[in-house]
């Protein structure tokens, strides 16, 4: 029987199995930043214990990082508890060593699920781990990569190995082109609408399809970066040209002879024909439109054109209670329409939508619109995903852009996806957003969160409420 992509990453790099399903895991690659490594790298110390390969670890600064006052340097993280955990991390690094560093302020620095694959760390094959969860961001280039906990990134750091249990396969074929208007960021939100977000439990998932295929491998790192908001261990992609045309020349991917090898390997990084999944998943992607959330879980969503549900026609009782308690927290009506919606803030950024593909889009809305952010939006900012992103948008002139309509435009970082620096909501702020998650109080205590795509943040903004970007695309 043939298996799975994720059959045989998971056999390459299984050590051995215990009656009970728990299995060793060899890590190939580890994703470090400043929030979930301080207690692991303290643990190595206290149990005087050394990494156990630095050749693996890349590491960044992102979570705590502010996207203003770089002119002040280290002085610009205001909170004390975020400069304590930047300045940590440079210790530690400083003390135990990386195959790359980005330190906060330099010219690489960024987004960690942005800098690993824009640096080529990221190769198709590999086990990758971070403490994040949108670590499944990565299997967008063939790579089984996911999310550890705190105990979990000591435990690699010290034996490169993790102790997990394989997932089952469920294989999600999106088939159809995307409407006009409608992007990566649409598609994912749609399956996640469809799915729910236990509908993934249990499950490493590969999307494929026709128009899996036609996407960019940005565009496929959105989808896998969400696929954990639909419950799943790990999204990912199958190697095809894109993958291998995305990583040629970047500065940590293989040279000249290792070159050829490595590609030889890369192409056999597919599903079989004959390979089993346990689940499958249909969606037709022409039938798509333009998304928004609605409550506080990625899978209240709509399409631009719907209306809020009413929990009087739900007939399960739990989701009726939780329709009811996202409609309080949100501050919306029954069978309100999504369109014409007011918002406060727009953030165009994040480890899903802060690519050079996303600035593009959102820039292309702003310029075909040709007017300035609306009156009532109190902020409207733009953030780029590294130091790298932030200078080819610049060469373009994207920044020209956004700034001449009004827009921020900020220093690389996670900034508002989840309030753990300067950039926030306020309490009762509504906020089209380009992240991945909607939760109650994520983007700052008591804001409301819609996720979109950039090309819907963008034109949200300039007129002040949500509309459809068909209009304008």
């Amino acid at each position: 029987m043939g298996r799975t992509l994720y059959d045989k990453l998971w056999d390459e790099h299984v050590i051995r199995t215990e009656s009970d399903g728990t299995a060793l895991l060899y890590i190939d690659r580890h994703l470090v930043h400043e929030v979930t490594s301080p207690q692991a790298f303290e643990g190595l110390r206290q149990a005087h214990r050394k990494v156990w390969r630095i050749s693996s670890i890349v590491a960044t600064a992102d979570h705590n990082t502010p996207t203003t006052g770089w002119d002040l340097g280290y002085d610009g993280i205001t909170d004390p508890t975020s400069r304590e955990q930047v300045v940590t991390l440079d210790t530690n690094i400083q003390a135990c060593g990386a195959a790359a560093y980005f330190p906060f302020m330099s010219s690489r620095q960024g987004i960690v699920h942005v800098i690993g694959p824009e640096n080529g760390a990221i190769l198709p094959g590999m086990t990758v781990v971070c403490g994040d969860s949108h670590t499944s961001t990565h299997g967008a280039l063939g790579a089984l990569a996911h999310g550890i906990g705190t105990s979990e990134v000591e435990h690699i750091l010290a034996t490169q190995t993790l102790l997990t249990k394989k997932a089952r396969n469920m294989l999600i074929r999106i088939d159809g082109s995307l409407p006009r208007g409608c992007t990566a960021k649409d598609l994912v939100l749609a399956v996640i609408g469809q799915l729910g977000t236990a509908g993934g439990t249990g499950y490493t998932v590969e999307f494929a399809g026709d128009a899996i295929r036609a996407l960019s491998i940005e565009g496929r790192m959105t989808v896998c970066n969400m696929a954990i908001e639909a419950g799943a261990r790990a999204g990912l992609v199958a190697v095809d040209d894109k993958t291998i045309d995305y990583l040629r020349d970047r500065p940590m991917a293989p040279g000249a002879v290792q070159w050829d090898q490595a590609v030889s390997y890369w192409r056999t990084l597919h599903s079989d024909p004959d390979a089993q999944f346990d689940t499958t998943v249909a969606l037709d992607a022409s039938q798509l439109m333009p998304q928004v959330t609605w409550g506080t879980s990625p899978e209240m969503v709509l399409g631009i054109d719907q209306r809020v549900p009413d929990p009087d026609h739900e007939k399960d009782a739990g989701k009726r209670r939780a329709i009811e308690r996202s409609l309080v927290y949100m501050g919306l009506q029954p069978g309100q329409a999504i369109c014409g919606l007011p918002v406060d803030k727009v953030f165009i950024g994040s480890c899903t939508n802060s690519r050079i593909e996303d600035l593009r889009q959102a820039a292309a809305v702003v310029k075909s619109l040709g007017r300035r952010v609306a009156p009532n939006i109190r902020l409207a900012m733009v953030v780029p995903g590294s130091g790298l992103v932030k200078a080819q948008a610049e060469r373009e002139g994207l920044h020209d852009v956004f700034t001449a309509a009004g827009f921020e435009w900020r220093q690389p970082g996670c900034s508002m996806c989840l309030a753990m620096n300067a950039d926030r909501l306020m309490p009762g702020e509504r906020c089209a957003s380009t992240s991945n998650r909607n939760f109650e109080g994520r983007q700052g205590a008591g804001g409301r969160t819609h996720l979109v795509s950039p090309a819907m943040a963008a034109a949200a903004a300039i007129h002040g409420h949500f509309v459809d970007v068909r209009q304008f695309v």
